[in-house]
């Protein structure tokens, strides 16, 4: 899950100060989970908004609007002639969201509600937690399910540094160590010898090391291509 976080809203009144009309543009997939982005947080942003330019003796529009998925081009066109009428577009979506938005509503300012933070487990209700870097060359198996990139400070590969101290990191004493946790996961499963084997130096081109990232799964993509030519045929005749 990706989490979000509300920008201050000092910070999104400064973005959107030259601006009249207004739609705050919710998603109701991850950011919803955590109570950043969705059809509530929207209409609740959308009236704050509107409050504060009545106590400016400010004249503003504004509106609020959520889909399914900003990340889907089929959810935002549905609402498409809805965004484009709009001086302004404020995405309450992670950042890829805000980014798909502008791609495809070209002629409207799309800008970010949220920051967006990090891939998040959810442990217990309200409780949010990186676990994963997203480095596109997955250690799990060698690290006992834990990922050293992610929860450890120094993303170190080869084993706890000399900040480790009795199984915290040297930067929190709320802060497990990382390599502690895999050495006692790796114990409790019979694996750490595994912990001694050599292993080569990690590929970081398929981290963003390497550029952005795309993945294309094939046969979605020629069921996609052939459709869209089918319908061209139909029009056509």
């Amino acid at each position: 899950m990706i989490i979000g976080e509300q920008k201050p809203i000092a910070e999104i009144w400064e973005m959107i100060k030259g601006y009249r009309r207004i739609i705050v543009f919710g998603c109701n997939s991850c950011v919803a989970v955590c109570h950043a982005g969705g059809i509530k947080q929207a209409e609740i942003l959308a009236s704050l908004l509107r409050m504060m330019a009545a106590q400016e003796g400010i004249e503003k529009n504004v509106e609020f609007l959520a889909c399914e998925r900003q990340c889907e081009p089929e959810f935002i066109m549905s609402q498409a002639e809805t965004l484009k009428k709009q001086d302004l577009v404020l995405s309450i979506a992670c950042g890829v969201g805000v980014n798909l938005v502008s791609a495809l509503i070209l002629d409207t300012p799309i800008f970010p509600g949220l920051n967006t933070e990090f891939y998040g487990a959810v442990p217990r209700a309200g409780v949010f937690e990186e676990v994963c870097a997203g480095c596109g060359n997955c250690i799990l198996h060698l690290t006992g399910g834990i990922c050293p990139i992610a929860r450890c400070a120094k993303s170190i590969l080869n084993g706890p540094c000399g900040g480790t101290n009795k199984g915290k990191c040297e930067i929190s004493p709320d802060v497990d160590c990382a390599w502690y946790l895999i050495v006692e996961r790796m114990k409790h499963l019979g694996t750490f010898e595994r912990l001694f084997e050599i292993q080569p130096p990690k590929n970081w081109a398929t981290s963003t090391h390497g550029g952005p990232r795309r993945v294309v799964i094939e046969y979605i993509a020629k069921l996609e291509e052939t459709e869209e030519k089918k319908g061209q045929g139909g029009r056509s005749r």
